[in-house]
């Protein structure tokens, strides 16, 4: 893969902008419309990469957007944008397989009243999309722009519209051209970091004083990237939910389909789609969460609804309950049946070999287990309209065009999807995440994870890392996320806190919602981190309005250590926990 941004070229990059850039502006500073329009004459032939080039740069008022309320971590509806330039760029335009034409494009917004920070919008999904470059930091709080930092978002090398073709994946197709899977993993970051901070350079005179990187899901494996492969990038990142093991993870998807998809079969004894989403009703999966409550709840010290000492919750201590749950006899109201309860140990304990070797991870029972947002990955959601199961729609196309080689192509029908996944041999196709090919020379699991335990460069960098995770993900395990985490305290002496710190959160789904205390500020604890020294040792989190108890509060601690109760006090006062192992 050739590499296309070295640090030498950078640095004389970055060197001469400032110099041109503060030439251009002299005595008199010209505003923010002209310095704007003048960013495509500024930059031509300063860019560290020599194929960047500017699209559009136009000078924007200050005035509404709506954000989208569907965006992890995003504060949704309408806010107040401050005036700013708004660029879109372009680099690596190129044609691919297929005479797909491929490119790396990004969305840059640059405030006029700038805080001389830098913050990186990571993605999510399969990418494709430009981005809004507003800045997401979390559940309640304010998007970057709106404090003052100039952003970048990126659609990481390929375009849902320009790139999408039915008979090979619909929008996963650039998974058959090795670049654009490699742009998609990890290749494209680095190249959008370098040229945004290159514009920021030329439009203010001056480099960032502080740079923060932020994403959930395939976003927080960007973070990863960033952390493992480029450190020298940021000072800070938070990496929620990561999606770091990506192609095993959508390998324990598959495992799931075919775990619970016999509990869906239809008229001609063939699983069908449609029942997936009611092979269990609320009722059953609220006794789910009866028997994990039963044996978990208190073990943090409090019988509140929350596991928060979810890592002790494992199959063997919640099986008592189940099988206390579970009909004598045929399905009927009020118990599980055999089948359904051997499904979910089935899910539960992880994808494996027929050796019986771990593939992926394995996950905690825990009380988000029956919330909605377990349940549309897992099952699918049975109020109509409301599309099919995730692990079938996003998972299974994603794992035949993009997280294997040689790439399937498949129509991104999900019925079609579901048989392809029903079929599958899971030991055959585990081989296949790490295999290459003439045409792919690097697997899918070099290209698109970003698991590794050695973090020395951040270390040494002296940045900060932080990962949220709830505890509840479908998509994502945090017991992956937590073996990852011990494994690098392991490779620094038991120290590693010092600059990483997982934050699981009980009873949240993947990035947002379930019944858990969801709603918290971790960007800002990252920046009192990177820029004040302050370690956090807790996070205050907030239950919302679609929980059991709307306002609770609780401390969200760093991994190994528990929210547990003192004994006394207020159940919805975070002021009653300590975090504590």
């Amino acid at each position: 893969m050739p590499l296309y941004s070295r640090a030498a070229l950078g640095l004389a990059a970055a060197t001469s902008l400032l110099a041109l850039s503060a030439g251009a502006r002299g005595a008199a500073e010209p505003d923010l419309k002209g310095r704007c329009l003048a960013l495509e004459k500024t930059m031509a032939g300063h860019w560290p990469d020599a194929s960047t080039h500017i699209v559009s740069a136009t000078p924007q008022a200050a005035g509404p957007y709506t954000l989208s309320p569907t965006m992890p971590g995003a504060l949704g509806g309408p806010v107040q944008l401050p005036e700013h330039c708004e660029v879109y760029g372009v680099m690596h335009e190129r044609t691919g397989a297929n005479g797909q034409a491929y490119a790396i494009r990004f969305h840059v917004r640059l405030p006029a009243a700038w805080n001389q920070g830098f913050f990186f919008q990571g993605g999510g999904g399969t990418n494709g999309d430009v981005g809004n470059a507003i800045g997401p930091t979390g559940s309640d709080t304010m998007p970057a722009i709106l404090q003052g930092y100039a952003v970048v978002s990126q659609d990481s090398g390929h375009d849902n519209q320009r790139n999408m073709d039915p008979s090979h994946g619909g929008i996963a197709a650039f998974g058959f051209d090795a670049q654009a899977r490699a742009d998609y993993g990890n290749a494209s970051l680095k190249p959008v970091a370098d040229a945004a901070k290159a514009l920021v350079a030329a439009f203010y005179g001056a480099a960032p004083h502080r740079s923060y990187f932020v994403g959930c899901s395939k976003g927080g494996e960007e973070g990863m990237v960033f952390a493992q492969q480029h450190p020298e990038e940021f000072d800070g990142i938070l990496a929620s939910a990561p999606g770091f093991a990506l192609p095993r993870a959508a390998l324990a998807q598959a495992w799931d389909v075919q775990a619970f998809a016999p509990l869906a079969k239809g008229p001609d004894g063939q699983p069908a789609l449609s029942r997936l989403p009611v092979t269990y009703s609320e009722a059953d999966l609220a006794l789910v969460n009866d028997a994990v409550l039963e044996a978990c709840d208190a073990d943090d010290g409090a019988k509140d609804g929350i596991v928060g000492a979810f890592a002790q919750c494992t199959t063997a201590k919640v099986m008592p309950g189940l099988k206390a749950r579970t009909c004598a006899g045929a399905k009927a109201d009020g118990c599980l049946s055999q089948a359904q309860v051997s499904a979910l140990v089935q899910s539960l304990n992880g994808p494996r070999t027929k050796a019986g070797r771990p593939i992926y991870s394995d996950w905690p029972w825990d009380s988000g287990i029956a919330a909605r947002g377990w349940r549309a990955w897992k099952l699918g959601l049975p109020e109509q309209g409301m599309g099919p199961t995730l692990n079938v729609a996003l998972g299974g196309v994603s794992l035949a065009s993009i997280f294997t080689t040689p790439p399937t192509p498949l129509p991104p029908d999900p019925q079609a999807l579901l048989r392809w996944q029903m079929g599958l041999d899971i030991d055959q196709t585990a081989v296949r995440l790490t295999a290459t090919s003439a045409a792919f020379p690097r697997s899918a699991w070099q290209d698109v994870s970003a698991r590794s335990p050695d973090l020395s460069g951040l270390k040494a960098r002296g940045a900060k890392l932080m990962v949220p995770h709830g505890a509840s993900d479908p998509v994502f395990s945090i017991n992956d996320t937590l073996a990852w985490w011990r494994e690098v305290d392991g490779r620094e002496g038991g120290k590693a806190a010092a600059f990483v710190r997982v934050f699981p959160v009980p009873g949240m789904n993947h990035c947002a919602g379930g019944p858990a205390t969801a709603h918290y500020d971790a960007f800002s604890a990252l920046v009192r981190w990177v820029e004040q020294g302050q370690a956090p040792d807790r996070i205050l989190a907030s239950a919302g309005p679609d929980t059991p108890w709307p306002g609770r509060t609780r401390p969200l601690c760093p991994y190994p250590k528990v929210a547990r109760y003192k004994g006394a006090g207020d159940l919805n006062s975070a002021d009653s926990f300590d975090c504590a192992l």
